[in-house]
């Protein structure tokens, strides 16, 4: 038998497929600290970064053994897309909020804090954190992935250049196109943000 190093990706998929565990154990042993790693990097929580880190596993898995593993390219750019997905469906859920200042110098901040959740400013202002939230949802994938990773993810520009695979110039070229686009939909729509 091959020395452990020496297999490649594909054969230990194909021998975790054919039902030899110590495939799979080997796979996860080889990327564990570099999918873990980017999840950390991004929901910058333990806990959290653990849970997501399971959970890609078992996504793994499932889609291995469901056949819809496609080998065109490597595990590991596969595995860090799956990853990042799961981490993204987090932010979606947990919607926790990271301050961020827009280029005309205000604070977002302002845009999605609650005082009380009775009193009419409150109402008001949870109606608006969720028009934002809708006109996020709308901007173009790319634009709206950057906001989201640097509002809910606190990542610096440089770490979501490396982990969209793009430059630190294009992140922030996106990051501004898409605040440019939320401002224009804000007038479009005739908003007042308080």
């Amino acid at each position: 038998m091959q020395i452990i190093h020496q297999i490649s990706d594909a054969e230990l998929i194909h021998a975790f497929l054919q039902g030899e565990e110590h495939a799979l154990e080997t796979l996860i042993h080889r990327y564990k600290d570099k999918i873990y790693t980017s999840i950390y990097m991004l929901v910058k929580d333990k806990f959290i970064a653990e849970d997501i880190f399971q959970d890609a596993f078992l996504k793994m898995i499932r889609t291995m053994k469901a056949g819809r593993y496609a080998e065109q390219g490597k595990f590991l750019p596969w595995a860090i897309r799956v990853a990042h997905n799961l981490c993204m469906d987090h932010f979606r859920r947990v919607r926790q909020h990271v301050p961020v200042v827009m280029p005309d110098g205000r604070d977002i901040a302002d845009i999605f804090s609650f005082s009380s959740d009775l009193a009419p400013d409150g109402i008001e202002q949870r109606q608006t954190h969720a028009s934002v939230r809708e006109l996020i949802e709308a901007l173009p994938e790319e634009q709206r992935e950057v906001i989201i990773l640097r509002m809910y993810g606190d990542l610096s520009f440089k770490e979501i250049a490396d982990m969209t695979s793009v430059s630190i110039n294009t992140a922030l070229g996106r990051m501004r196109y898409g605040l440019i686009n939320l401002r224009k939909m804000i007038t479009d729509r005739q908003m007042v943000l308080r």
